[in-house]
């Protein structure tokens, strides 16, 4: 399953989003955990020093293996070049799966140790100098949205990403890429402004979303949030002394967890299995060529010099059963 955490700055996503991964883990699923905030703090949630976090390979810098690993046989796409973030996999193109080894985890993604087993964390990568005035956000998560849209995980897998903060996701067509979309919000006017552009923009496109609220202190703040989320507030979470401990560097084992945060967590675990039960592989294929096409008509076809639309294989649907392993 495919689980987005998304929220305002300071929501606490990031390790409401570590706090899961761990929780997962815990439960001894597989983890593929994607950290797709420019503000790159998933890495140091999960038990990373500094300077491990900073030697993260960046997911951007390796776009080129990407594409190429990806674009595999099919005769669609000419070549890695002509590829953009949102092109879609057809016949013989390659898909990642969860658990396997290639290429991709390879290059992009590190094993990271948690108290009760092992995930696979990527990064995005921050801006770099040579970024700063000439690049966006959105140029940096595109090696993410390739990723996704190659992806087949099944009931028992989870890969975990934490968005960047606000409502920039949806410049792209990446949040239609989750099962389960966890939008953290306080119990505040500020808090709860994420979740009204979120409800808004996800209503089209049938994205599964669900509020959990944060740093909720008493009976007021959770009354301010069934008024203003209503049924969309899944659940609560208030003061945790073991996530003091964490952000101070120095977290207990996991498993000191409070047994309502514990509780929480679970929560949230069922919400994403009830989710799978509802996927449709049609439409998530359809609604990533959707924005495929717009972005061919917005900027891909001039880019590239390629008529985009062209890569789109009509016979393809994305699914478990097309996840065939091939060679190579």
């Amino acid at each position: 399953m495919k689980i987005a955490f998304v929220g305002k700055g300071g929501s606490g996503k990031t390790t409401l989003s570590s706090l899961f991964i761990r929780h997962l883990t815990a439960n001894e699923a597989p983890v593929v955990a994607v950290d797709a905030d420019i503000n790159q703090h998933l890495g140091a949630a999960l038990g990373l020093t500094d300077e491990e976090a900073a030697a993260l390979p960046a997911l951007g810098a390796h776009l080129p293996l990407i594409k190429d690993y990806l674009r595999g046989s099919n005769p669609r796409i000419a070549s890695a070049e002509a590829m953009i973030k949102t092109t879609p996999p057809g016949e013989g193109s390659r898909l990642l799966r969860v658990n396997e080894d290639n290429p991709v985890y390879d290059a992009c993604a590190r094993t990271v140790r948690l108290d009760d087993g092992e995930i696979r964390l990527m990064a995005t990568g921050p801006f770099t100098e040579s970024d700063l005035g000439v690049a966006c956000y959105h140029s940096k998560v595109g090696a993410v949205e390739l990723c996704l849209n190659h992806l087949v995980d099944g009931a028992d897998e989870y890969v975990v990403v934490d968005m960047t903060a606000g409502s920039d996701s949806f410049a792209s067509g990446m949040f239609t890429r989750f099962d389960m979309t966890f939008l953290v919000a306080e119990p505040t006017c500020k808090g709860v402004s994420v979740y009204r552009q979120y409800k808004e923009y996800a209503r089209d496109f049938g994205v599964s979303l669900k509020v959990v609220g944060n740093k909720v202190q008493g009976e007021d703040d959770l009354d301010f949030l069934r008024q203003e989320v209503g049924e969309d507030l899944l659940v609560t979470v208030g003061h945790s002394n073991w996530v003091r401990a964490m952000e101070k560097g120095r977290p207990p084992r996991f498993e000191l967890l409070e047994a309502d945060n514990r509780c929480a967590l679970q929560t949230l675990q069922d919400a994403a299995e009830d989710s799978y039960e509802n996927r449709d592989w049609e439409r998530y294929t359809r609604q990533m060529v959707h924005f495929h096409l717009r972005n061919a008509e917005s900027w891909g076809n001039a880019k590239t010099g390629v008529d985009l639309a062209s890569q789109v294989d009509p016979a393809f649907i994305l699914s478990e059963a097309s996840a065939v392993p091939q060679p190579g």
